[in-house]
């Protein structure tokens, strides 16, 4: 990935009133209903001391379809059974191939763009996925992730959390969305995107890039130049981009560079879900990922990322990620997003 937290420095590129306002928020809004477990364990945050254990918030509501944590680690540990999945392998072809299924078992149609990449290893075949939700509206928010892992020659590099844990999210966000439309139909058009080419090919991030021709981003930069060659740029409000964000010690900084309002309404509605301690207050400025192509179109994006210990290395396993890291980043987007389109309704 890119630039680092600020708190940790430029390494690697240069590495009751809580509670009746959530409840407020989700009965009027039962299309994102969530309902939370009990506390899983313990938190260990950044440092290694251990955090008594806090319990977490209980929205029990009738009908709710909860986010659910372990499914979502079912799908890392199937993205790690493939192994290494750099762009225009076999094994991201694989990848591919299962996101496509597990999408259309929930009834959701797919598309696959496949294009050919200019990248320092030669022209490399790669692929967005986009599934779609409709809504009552056309204007789309967009819930996205890539997952190519970095490539490396002489590494075994499986990337459970960059990007195995955005993928499983993703997954499990779109199956809790398209269950509860059966309920309701969401406001707004949902777009779940799997972009292709995030990751540098050069080990650096900027060792082999060019001005206007970066060595990174692929998937995004086509997936927003084919926005505007269908005049549909104007339909996508928002973009909510997951990146690193499954680690066992979760705790997510609120990123500069995203749009500010998006990073507070989803920074606000996890206090209230008594998530503080994993959205914590500290800012960090990424840059560079796959929200960039976006934000530079004028379209409004967040990213929620955790630079982490691991970050590019071989020990990015399955033992460092967790199902309950997953199901709180998933809980959160969830109630944040009645938030959110209410948000886009008002500034029409």
């Amino acid at each position: 990935m890119r630039t680092t937290e600020q708190s940790v420095g430029q390494n690697e590129r240069a590495h009751h009133k809580r509670r009746s306002v959530v409840l407020a928020l989700v009965l009027a809004t039962p299309l994102f209903l969530i309902a939370c477990p009990k506390n899983s364990g313990p938190e260990s945050p950044r440092g290694g001391m251990s955090a008594r254990p806090q319990p977490e918030p209980s929205i029990p509501i009738p009908g709710a379809i909860a986010f659910n944590g372990e499914r979502a680690l079912d799908h890392v540990r199937k993205q790690l059974e493939f192994g290494p999945r750099p762009p225009g392998s076999p094994e991201l072809a694989k990848t591919r191939e299962y996101i496509s299924n597990e999408l259309k078992k929930l009834g959701l149609s797919v598309t696959s763009d496949e294009f050919r990449a200019t990248t320092p290893q030669g022209d490399k075949n790669m692929a967005n996925l986009t599934a779609e939700i409709p809504g009552e509206s056309k204007d789309v928010i967009i819930i996205a992730s890539h997952y190519d892992t970095k490539y490396y020659k002489n590494v075994t590099f499986v990337g459970a959390n960059d990007p195995g844990t955005s993928v499983g999210t993703v997954l499990e966000l779109a199956r809790v969305l398209s269950a509860t439309r059966q309920q309701q139909k969401p406001k707004f058009t949902y777009w779940f995107v799997f972009f292709d080419g995030e990751e540098s090919i050069c080990e650096d991030w900027n060792e082999c890039g060019k001005p206007g021709a970066p060595d990174n981003t692929y998937g995004s930069r086509h997936y927003v130049a084919q926005l505007d060659a269908r005049n549909e740029r104007d339909r996508v409000r928002a973009l909510i981009l997951l990146d690193m964000m499954g680690h066992k010690d979760l705790q997510l900084s609120r990123d500069e560079t995203s749009t500010k309002w998006l990073v507070d309404t989803i920074w606000q509605t996890a206090r209230e879900l008594g998530y503080g301690s994993q959205f914590v207050n500290q800012t960090q400025q990424v840059g560079g990922d796959d929200y960039d192509p976006f934000l530079h179109k004028g379209i409004e994006s967040v990213d929620l990322i955790q630079f982490f210990p691991q970050w590019h290395r071989a020990d990015d396993t399955l033992e460092n990620v967790s199902a309950r890291s997953m199901k709180i980043v998933g809980d959160v987007v969830l109630a944040s997003l009645p938030r959110i389109e209410q948000h886009l309704l008002n500034k029409r």
